[in-house]
């Protein structure tokens, strides 16, 4: 669509503006104020070719600011600016998906599109008014799990949920979760996780309702896709800020086997019922020793790709819940996983492993590192550091019965003593004194180091699995001995490929 007279000067003005920036923060700001105005939003989800001048301008822009930066090794920056220019590309995709759909665009135009970009201008302003009260950054984000209840039950997986329990938060906390991770963190991006998230209702309400009324967020919702027929499809129109992230293990065997006889070909339908829409998806892919081999692969991208996708997160199953040391990936098999990934990125898919991408994030952005971390909140309202870390160390009900709030997770021992460890590890610190980000989890990767802070804090295992993990002789044990052999694949690596 051209861009019409009535804000061709606008977008004159917006090209010049953008052309004269030389740092990214300047760019997304400049981005950000011309994209505040309805009108300006308009051209700018219609118009490909102002996209794709923005896309290039990003491009330059991210190039410099990424790769003349002292403070960081060569090459993490540039797997950084790898990653970022994906992404970019990839948001583009689905400002294409937008486009290319009447009712969605409507949506996101007006209900959707001119209000999150004003949350996620005003979180500077949040951010830097936070940190001349506190002396430190907020957190980016929370990861909630509304319900337990679950309607497959899948080997290893990490929240151990099932079709028999169903715990649950009432809708008016994860309603107050959000609105203070807004206003209190200046926060514009919430996970939705479980259990499985469609199936959660509480008063007759759902996630659909909570998406509506916090309209100035982007929600990543990972579902097993099963529930996503047609009419469910809708829904996801009528709200315009929701994205999912589809669980899968790989091709059909694959993802039946893990997950159940069938499940496969109602993951594709699902796909195709998001993709008559235009909403924007992505897969989420569980990587065990099993299926290592071609998990991640240019072919299994390329396969969901043509069903639509335009993401993949990939998580490697961890020890806990019904995981097993039997079926976590190896050390080697890690290694050549972190390879492939990284050459995916660098072909231009958008792939994140929560672990073998550490180096774009600095490190571990668990227990709500400053700026760019989070937490994890489940359906009994424990918090813990991170998804896969299943130790509370408070509950946000029991914060708010006592008139807390969200800052409150900040001031606990466990928190800060796992935030010293990430200083200690290279977050924020002179290029020197950065430690291998490619073994970047404090749990996974450093269960010794995780074991000594874990033993001087009062925390609650949120799950038998946890509970029988703890203390046990045999886990640690097992633990320390795969940190081992993981250092003797990755060490080498960051010595020969990252540290300068």
């Amino acid at each position: 669509m051209a861009i019409t007279t009535k804000v061709s000067k606008d977008v004159r003005q917006f090209i010049s503006n953008i052309n004269a920036t030389r740092y990214i923060s300047e760019l997304g700001n400049a981005i950000s104020s011309f994209l505040i105005s309805n009108v300006a939003f308009s051209a700018f989800i219609n118009s490909t070719s102002l996209r794709k001048l923005v896309l290039n301008r990003i491009r330059k822009v991210l190039s410099k600011d990424l790769l003349e930066d002292p403070n960081f090794p060569p090459k993490v920056q540039q797997d950084k600016l790898d990653m970022f220019i994906v992404f970019a590309e990839t948001i583009n995709k689905a400002f294409e998906n937008i486009r290319n759909s009447k009712e969605l665009k409507k949506t996101f135009m007006h209900d959707v599109g001119p209000y999150l970009v004003k949350s996620i201008s005003r979180r500077s302003e949040i951010v830097n008014n936070y940190k001349k009260e506190y002396g430190y950054l907020p957190p980016n984000f929370i990861t909630i799990s509304p319900g337990k209840f679950c309607n497959l039950k899948c080997t290893g997986c990490y929240a151990n949920s099932s079709a028999n329990v169903n715990d649950k938060l009432p809708f008016d906390v994860v309603d107050r979760i959000i609105k203070e991770k807004k206003e209190i963190w200046g926060s514009w991006f919430t996970v939705v996780s479980g259990g499985e998230p469609l199936l959660w209702k509480d008063n007759d309400k759902t996630i659909f309702d909570i998406a509506k009324k916090h309209n100035d967020n982007l929600f990543l919702m990972y579902t097993n896709g099963t529930l996503i027929d047609e009419e469910m499809a809708k829904r996801f129109v009528d709200v315009g800020n929701i994205t999912c992230a589809i669980s899968v293990e790989g091709y059909e065997k694959d993802t039946d086997q893990r997950r159940g006889k069938g499940v496969h070909k109602q993951i594709l339908k699902a796909m195709e019922n998001l993709s008559k829409y235009h909403i924007p998806f992505g897969i989420s892919l569980t990587a065990t020793r099993l299926n290592a081999s071609f998990v991640p692969s240019q072919e299994i991208l390329d396969y969901y790709w043509d069903k639509g996708a335009i993401y993949a997160w990939l998580f490697q199953l961890m020890p806990i819940g019904r995981g097993s040391f039997d079926l976590i990936v190896t050390p080697e098999q890690r290694l050549d996983m972190f390879k492939r990934t990284r050459e995916l990125v660098r072909k231009g898919y958008f792939i994140v492993d929560f672990w073998n991408s550490g180096i774009v994030t600095n490190g571990c952005i668990s227990a709500g590192r400053p700026s760019s971390g989070y937490f994890y909140i489940d359906w009994n309202g424990n918090v813990t550091p991170c998804v896969f870390n299943p130790y509370s160390f408070a509950n946000i009900i029991d914060i708010y019965n006592k008139n807390g709030n969200l800052n409150d997770l900040l001031n606990n021992p466990f928190v800060q003593q796992i935030r010293e460890w990430q200083k200690n590890y290279g977050w924020q610190q002179p290029k020197e004194k950065i430690q291998n980000w490619t073994l970047p989890c404090i749990v996974r990767d450093h269960y010794e180091d995780f074991k000594k802070i874990l033993d001087t804090n009062r925390v609650i295992p949120i799950d038998e699995d946890a509970k029988n993990s703890m203390n046990n002789k045999e886990y640690y044990n097992n633990m320390i001995s795969y940190d081992s052999q993981l250092k003797k694949y990755f060490d080498p690596l960051w010595e020969k490929e990252y540290k300068e």
